[in-house]
């Protein structure tokens, strides 16, 4: 069987933690940060856990993790 090849931006964006899950960063961070109030960025900076149909979706991206 060939070894299986992750998806480079999948391997920056996407992190696996311990009990395989999958977390992103949440949207809007990037564009006009000026504005946001430092508790929003703050906010904003958290990783979320993905939805079940981009858990599966995440596990073929990342196969080894």
């Amino acid at each position: 069987m060939p070894k299986l090849k992750t998806h480079k931006g999948a391997k920056r964006r996407l992190h696996v933690t311990g009990t395989g899950k999958i977390m992103h960063r949440k949207r809007n961070i990037s564009h006009m940060r000026k504005r946001k109030a430092k508790r929003a960025k703050a906010q904003i900076s958290d990783k979320i856990m993905a939805d079940s149909s981009y858990q599966k979706r995440g596990h073929l991206l990342l196969p080894y993790a």
